[in-house]
């Protein structure tokens, strides 16, 4: 099997998925934008051959790394990257060179654009919040908060994460909405919906069903933690209720995904919702056809005691699952901000937790807008444990 893995030294914890993919037999191919010698060790041991592009921008450039590789070693049977960046030039490779084993350009609108996962959310019969195209003009908006009500959220049709995300709450600031953001006609307008935010994280084969699935639950406004500064928590639960994994699957089902793996965002009610369900429902936020995004596939794993590398290696090379999972606990990520004093040190935190830390680190800078600048990730036996933990490293001085 050949396998052509696009960016694979971004995140550079994909180089798991690389190895995984060599333990099982595959020939890894990289493509990348990087220099080789920039490449840490265990990634270039997992791959066969890598091929440096300029800029994966340049579409061209892209394609004679395929059409070299397609005439060094014959079909080729894979190209993914899991990157969310790059899936919709994974599924124009894919289209171009006929490779059948993951979405073509066909059916890529309705994973990239939120206004296409509507349509989906409809078709599987998934309660989601109310949303209108902002190109469809100021009057028509207010028109649509009249049945919704303030606050309402703007974000980009295309797009993930809080960046460019506006939340508006009365008609002063939705026409300074329009007014101000040049390039409005590409957002969506959504009713304001409150909860805990609860993805299902899943390895899912041939046939639409999951070889492993996971709920992580997340702060209900990374677009607040963003803008104003504030600390970071999240934790992968130990235990995936029925009802994420009913509506996760059918989400899947609805989306007709198969051979990926999925991050899909739900929000959790804090209270009952007319026309979307009662309390403790969940509601579908949006969809992300690949691993969620930082140290959470590595969470999952010290959660849950497997190994989701290769539980998707295993996916792709044998279409379905050899790997086991172990004790169930739950993980629980905790940062800090280089601009606050905390009450409790690093050293305090070290040595409280000890041997239940498993990840602790300064965050890579591309992430600590979002994440803040020092992590420490935990294995915990309770969710009371959890909120304690999470109370101790962000505890501040007055």
């Amino acid at each position: 099997m050949n396998f052509i893995f696009i960016s694979p030294h971004f995140p550079y914890t994909y180089w798991e998925f690389c190895y995984r993919l060599k333990q099982n037999g595959v020939t890894v191919l990289g493509v990348a934008d990087a220099p080789y010698d920039s490449l840490r060790n265990e990634l270039k041991e997992s791959l066969t051959e890598y091929y440096r592009v300029d800029s994966f921008e340049n579409y061209e450039e892209v394609y004679r790394a395929v059409a070299y590789f397609a005439f060094r070693y014959g079909h080729i049977d894979w190209i993914e990257s899991n990157n969310e960046y790059w899936l919709e030039q994974d599924a124009r490779l894919r289209t171009d060179f006929n490779i059948t084993t993951g979405l073509q350009t066909d059916r890529i609108r309705s994973i990239k654009e939120k206004s296409e996962m509507k349509k989906y959310y409809s078709k599987g019969n998934i309660p989601t919040a109310r949303q209108i195209r902002a190109s469809e003009g100021l009057t028509s908006v207010r028109d649509f908060v009249r049945h919704t009500g303030y606050p309402i959220i703007a974000k980009p049709d295309i797009g993930v994460g809080a960046s460019d995300t506006h939340k508006i709450n009365d008609d002063e600031q939705l026409c300074s909405f329009f007014n101000n953001v040049s390039n409005y006609k590409n957002y969506v307008v959504e009713e304001f919906i409150t909860g805990e935010i609860c993805s299902y994280d899943a390895v899912i084969d041939a046939n639409g069903n999951p070889l492993f699935e996971s709920m992580t639950v997340w702060p209900p406004s990374i677009m607040d933690i963003v803008n104003h500064k504030l600390d970071l928590s999240y934790y992968v639960d130990k235990d995936t209720p029925d009802t994420l994994r009913q509506i996760g699957q059918r989400t899947v089902k609805a989306f007709g995904i198969w051979n990926r793996f999925v991050h899909l965002e739900f929000f959790r009610l804090d209270s009952d919702r007319e026309g979307l369900g009662r309390k403790g429902d969940f509601v579908a936020l949006e969809v992300n056809m690949r691993p969620a995004g930082g140290y959470t596939p590595d969470m999952i794993n010290y959660a849950h005691s497997t190994d989701v590398y290769k539980i998707w290696a295993d996916m792709v090379a044998f279409g379905e699952r050899r790997t086991s999972q172990g004790h169930q606990q739950y993980c629980a990520f905790a940062s800090r901000r280089d601009i606050h004093s905390y009450v409790h040190s690093h050293e305090d935190v070290l040595n409280r937790y000890g041997d239940r830390i498993v990840m602790c680190e300064r965050m890579p800078e591309l992430f600590s807008a979002a994440m803040g600048q020092q992590m420490y990730t935990v294995r915990l036996n309770s969710l009371e444990e959890v909120n304690d933990f999470v109370e101790f490293v962000h505890e501040k001085r007055q």
